[in-house]
């Protein structure tokens, strides 16, 4: 008994962060963003789903599932934001977990679940990284069940060999890092060369430490790619997938 009640008061990782603002959602804009019935607009941490379509940009593939995924867990429903660092974006999103806090249905914790649905990948930002670290095993079930977006070939992780060099965006890609070199790149400490790739893995300074660690690892990179380079912004964004071969 002692056991059971100590295991029911164990802490969530929701419960180290702030308490935030409490709203009906009256929207739903995509799988990682929802507005409130006060006007607030929310941006769910910790997690990239699908954009819409804008302008002459085309939706990304399963933006419509993703975006009724969140849907029929939350519109109309009552959230409890919690923040655990920055907590507005320059478009004044608040910058938040989010959790269900009625008794119209489940208790959602809204960013975990999209994740375990296979709505949305892991994104990893230094300034609003707590609680931000179970989310990668969330994800790593999906990926093992081809959940959601991973049944989708446009989603599958590739090789940087195998990675466009004209590729932009967003990208989960594996590779062998080969060797670490100086880097030009603002706010980086070191650029990481992933074998047979002309990718380079920025490593910024919140990320240092990866700098010594990384070469001669397998590894799982995950970063905004944009001219062959990568920023790794945060340790939660590199995974270490075997030991190194040197």
């Amino acid at each position: 008994m002692v056991l059971i009640l100590a295991a029911c008061s164990a802490p969530g990782p929701l419960d180290e962060l702030e308490p935030g603002e409490r709203g009906r959602v009256v929207r739903v804009v995509d799988g990682d963003t929802i507005v409130l019935d006060t006007g607030q607009s929310v941006r769910l941490v910790g997690i990239e789903a699908p954009s819409g379509g804008y302008k002459e940009r085309e939706p990304q593939p399963y933006h419509t599932e993703s975006k009724r995924m969140m849907e029929d867990m939350v519109l109309g429903r009552k959230i409890q934001l919690h923040y655990g660092g920055l907590t507005r974006d320059r478009y004044d999103r608040a910058l938040a977990h989010a959790q269900t806090v009625d008794a119209l249905g489940p208790t959602f914790w809204l960013n975990a679940e999209m994740v375990k649905r296979g709505g949305a990948r892991v994104r990893v930002y230094p300034d609003t990284a707590a609680a931000n670290a179970p989310l990668l095993e969330f994800e790593r079930d999906a990926r093992r069940q081809e959940t959601g977006l991973w049944r989708s070939m446009q989603y599958r992780i590739p090789y940087a060999s195998d990675l466009p060099e004209t590729f932009e965006g967003f990208q989960l890609v594996r590779g062998h890092v080969v060797n670490m070199q100086g880097t030009d790149g603002y706010g980086a400490v070191c650029d990481l060369s992933l074998e047979g790739s002309p990718l380079k893995l920025q490593i910024q300074t919140a990320a240092a430490s990866l700098c010594q660690e990384a070469p001669g690892h397998m590894v799982l990179a995950r970063g905004y790619v944009r001219g062959n380079k990568m920023e790794i912004s945060h340790t939660l964004n590199f995974e270490f997938m075997e030991a190194p071969t040197h």
